[in-house]
């Protein structure tokens, strides 16, 4: 998208995004003709779930208006999204040099207990070793050398840290870019560290379907509705984007030879711009199956009782088995991959009964 002007990149990057703070500095390098630097950090708690493909697909907004993008784990190679401006680092490659350690300790000399403990309430436990975690975050904006942070919304309270203190120590002020989160599927946050809540990367076809089949789904409610908010937050997203790459002109913007499967959730058949299709069940009376361009029109139909509950989760196991299947397939094509997932998830079951 390098041709695009300045502001039709503003809008791509901040596009679907709940809140951003700073834009004006956005908008300042845009103007200048220059490439944001950002930054995305994440340190998963337990095994990456489903809720990582919201980010994901944000961040290949981020790549089209020619954003250079900083990461520390990804899983886009089930999406076909191109990796060749991304920088991989991990946070020890600068944390324990001598000078972000004095930073952090020049930090620490003028951030309150209550400044500390207030921005990392929502994202870090509440003990000694929790208090040190914002600043570190703050940090990594200098030493990475970015423009803007990008994060989930329950990150505020740290951007916003960063934002007051990082100009007490003579460095720039950042930008933060911030997507909603992903309601679990029994209501509340979807956590890593919650297995009921949420659907894991490596999670076989018959266990997305139990889980799904176990979601909080009543007919008719919209409000606290685990599987429409799965629907909202990354498969529509998802399709969506499949789709636009499927009517571009100009060649593709999606890297078949690392997905096969590009298609948009839609029925075969589907009208032109359907990004979700959903068929009715043939043995409670069937129908014609419905076909939606967005979340808005799914979401009345369904708060009207036109799509049983039954119908909405066979249509969102299929599309999520899609979704997962090829970074199943590459995960059990390599051994290596294999080895280290054992690593860093042992089977607590089996180490108790040796």
């Amino acid at each position: 998208m390098s041709s695009a002007t300045p502001e039709e990149k503003y809008e791509l990057i901040t596009w679907r995004l709940q809140e951003s703070l700073g834009g004006d500095i956005l908008k300042g390098i845009l103007a200048e003709g220059r490439s944001p630097k950002g930054y995305w950090g994440t340190a998963p708690t337990g095994r990456p779930h489903i809720g990582y493909f919201v980010p994901l697909i944000k961040i290949f907004d981020f790549l089209q208006a020619d954003v250079e993008e900083l990461l520390i784990r990804s899983v886009f190679k089930s999406l076909g999204i191109p990796t060749s401006k991304l920088q991989f680092k991990l946070g020890s490659d600068y944390e324990l040099s001598k000078e972000f350690n004095m930073d952090h300790l020049r930090l620490c000399a003028i951030v309150t207990e209550h400044d500390a403990k207030k921005a990392g309430a929502e994202v870090v436990k509440q003990v000694d070793s929790g208090l040190l975690y914002p600043g570190m975050q703050a940090l990594d904006e200098q030493y990475l050398g970015v423009d803007f942070q990008f994060g989930g919304i329950d990150q505020r309270k740290i951007f916003t840290f960063a934002e007051h203190y990082l100009p007490k120590l003579g460095y720039t002020k950042r930008a933060h870019l911030m997507n909603a989160m992903v309601p679990g599927l029994a209501g509340g946050k979807m956590s890593s560290s919650d297995p009921n809540s949420k659907i894991d990367f490596l999670d076989p076809p018959e266990v997305v379907r139990r889980k799904i089949n176990a979601a909080f789904c009543a007919e008719g409610n919209v409000t606290e509705n685990g599987v429409l908010a799965l629907v909202k937050a990354v498969l529509i997203p998802v399709s969506q984007l499949r789709s636009e790459n499927a009517a571009r002109q100009g060649g593709s913007i999606l890297d078949p030879s690392t997905c096969l499967d590009l298609k948009p959730f839609a029925a075969d058949g589907a009208p032109k711009g359907t990004v979700f299709s959903i068929e009715p069940d043939p043995k409670f009376g069937g129908g014609p199956t419905l076909h939606y361009m967005n979340f808005k029109q799914l979401e009345l139909d369904f708060a009207e009782r036109r799509i049983h509950p039954g119908d909405l989760k066979r249509a969102v196991v299929n599309a999520i088995n899609r979704l997962l299947d090829p970074i199943r397939k590459s995960f059990h094509a390599d051994g290596e991959m294999q080895k280290i997932e054992k690593l860093a998830y042992p089977d607590i079951k089996k180490q108790k009964r040796v």
